[in-house]
Parts: C-alpha cells; sequence; structure tokens
C-alpha cells in the first residue's frame, strides 16, 4: 500500500521556522520525484519545492526561494521542507506528493498524503 504521512506542522510566529516531514511507503523511493504544494483557503494550489530522489535535483517557487529547504534522506524514505523566515501568507496545508516521471515542477501526482496544517501568526 502507498502511502505518503506529513508531519511538522504547527502554528508558529512570523519570522519563525517549521520543519516537515514525509514519510514514504509502498513504492520505490528512488525512483520518484517528491513535491510539497500547498492550499490555503480561497487560493489556488500552488507548488512549493521539489526534490529528485535519483539526482537530488530541486526545485523552488519564487514565493519560497531563499526561505525554504527540501532535503532527502533515501535510507529512510523521507523528505524534509525546512522553511525559515516564514511569513502569514505561508499559512495553508502542506501535502508531499510522488510523481514517477518527469521533471519537477509538477502539476499532477501519482500519490499524496493527508496533509499537515501550517499556520503562521502576524
Amino acid at each position: 500500500e502507498v502511502q505518503l504521512v506529513e508531519s511538522g506542522g504547527g502554528l508558529v510566529q512570523a519570522g519563525g521556522s517549521l520543519r516537515l516531514s514525509c514519510a514514504a511507503s509502498g513504492f520505490t523511493f528512488d525512483d520518484y520525484a517528491i513535491d510539497w504544494f500547498r492550499q490555503a483557503p480561497g487560493k489556488e494550489r500552488e507548488g512549493v519545492s521539489c526534490i529528485s530522489s535519483s539526482d537530488g535535483s530541486t526545485y523552488y517557487a519564487d514565493s519560497v526561494k531563499g526561505r525554504f529547504t527540501i532535503s532527502s534522506d533515501n535510507a529512510k524514505n523521507t523528505v524534509y521542507l525546512q522553511m525559515n523566515s516564514l511569513k502569514p501568507e505561508d499559512t495553508a496545508v502542506y501535502y508531499c506528493a510522488a510523481v514517477g516521471a518527469g521533471t519537477c515542477p509538477f502539476t499532477e501526482y501519482d500519490y499524496w498524503g493527508q496533509g499537515t496544517q501550517v499556520t503562521v501568526s502576524s
């Protein structure tokens, strides 16, 4: 059974940090890219960051570039999203997703998790 389980969300003040984790199972991790996207109420879904597990190449949306860092621990089948200098506009549900073909960024996904809420207070 394919599973992507996000964790690490929470409430933080503006300027603070959070680290999200995405634990993957049920598929060959090295063959997939892992994408983080977010969904805020009343806003379009936004691709935030992406990493290719095979070669480690990364992508960041302009809105998070310089503040967020994506990394992968292939031994643990886990991808992390370190989020620094958080802003109220980063408030959203963050999802991780797996894509088996193509290059970052993605708009369609093969698998995705249930999401974790990130709330940044001003």
